[in-house]
């Protein structure tokens, strides 16, 4: 019964979004209060909002306040069209994601009560309708939710608010090690992921150092695609067709790439800045600058940089940032 009732909370919340463009000033909302019940599904900018709000099985009855606190009202950080295009995905494309990881997705970025930014500082810290916290960090003069830059604040509906961010927000309930296997097991999108990673991990006798345990500590993992690794293994003449490919090399030599790929200590995008970081194989990476909420990342070994496919990935013990290259340290 819960929940469906975050799910119903989920839907109201996320089609008053949807009246609003995050291109406008904060200052034209400010005599406006509509109420839910008469909000219009018609904003471009949140078309795919609105599809994956659809294909989540959230869609129902929008006049409702919220029955799960006193207030009635929802907060909602609402990812513009353009938020979900830095993932590939659009209206016709959010058919690649299983559809209970869509809907955990969305729940991620509502939670109950009236969050105005009035009442948003630096470190704190904001419960989500899933369950996972979301971390507020400022950068300079920009306030950020985890990784993602809020581009317009407390934009009013009858029964909550509307901050408008710039990337989609992505927490898995599950340490690394499951949540790569999530990916692996096509639990996230309908074709398979990180394959490749979670057999080198196995192959290197590495998965229990990133799996959560009590006083453990928090990572930060760059973590390559499948298709980082098969590029890998034809740079060094290999064929690295499946998974079980990547054991053609020493696993000591996987276990010693893999640690390049580590550091400890959870960061954000928005909290990494250009220089150099200290993964767990000793041998220095490289980040690039800060860029639309984004960083390249380069180890010793690596004539080109990375770049994050899917940044800020919030685990249990940690933060994933998945990444296009294999990360190379000195071997």
């Amino acid at each position: 019964m819960k929940n469906i009732l975050n799910i119903k909370s989920t839907l109201i919340a996320l089609f008053a979004v949807i009246t609003f463009t995050a291109c406008e000033s904060v200052s034209s909302y400010e005599d406006e209060s509509p109420s839910i019940a008469f909000v219009a599904v018609a904003n471009a900018d949140f078309s795919v909002l609105e599809a994956a709000a659809v294909r989540g099985g959230v869609a129902g009855v929008l006049s409702n306040s919220n029955p799960n606190d006193p207030s009635g009202a929802y907060t909602v950080f609402a990812p513009t069209n353009t938020a979900f295009a830095r993932l590939g995905l659009n209206e016709e494309t959010l058919g690649v994601l299983q559809k209970p990881f869509l809907t955990n997705t969305l729940l991620y970025h509502v939670s109950n009560g009236n969050l105005r930014s009035s009442n948003i500082t630096a470190g704190g810290m904001s419960a989500s309708a899933l369950g996972p916290q979301r971390r507020f960090i400022q950068r300079g003069s920009d306030l950020y939710i985890n990784g993602s830059k809020i581009l317009a604040t407390d934009v009013n509906a009858s029964n909550g608010t509307v901050h408008v961010i710039d990337k989609v927000m992505i927490a898995t309930g599950a340490d690394i090690v499951q949540s790569a296997i999530a990916l692996q097991s096509a639990n996230v999108f309908i074709n398979p992921e990180l394959s490749f990673l979670v057999e080198a991990v196995v192959y290197a006798g590495l998965a229990e150092a990133l799996t959560a345990s009590p006083g453990s500590p928090k990572f930060t993992v760059f973590a390559p695609t499948d298709q980082a690794f098969k590029d890998l293994g034809a740079a060094l003449g290999l064929t690295f067709n499946q998974p079980s490919d990547i054991r053609q090399l020493p696993a000591n030599v996987v276990g010693q790439v893999l640690l390049n790929h580590v550091f400890v200590g959870e960061k954000f995008t928005s909290e990494l800045n250009a220089g150099n970081v200290s993964p767990l194989g000793g041998d220095p990476l490289t980040l690039g600058a800060f860029t639309e909420g984004t960083l390249t990342v380069r180890g010793v070994g690596n004539n080109t940089p990375a770049n994050m496919v899917i940044p800020d990935v919030q685990t249990t013990n940690g933060i994933v940032h998945v990444i296009d290259r294999v990360l190379l340290p000195n071997l």
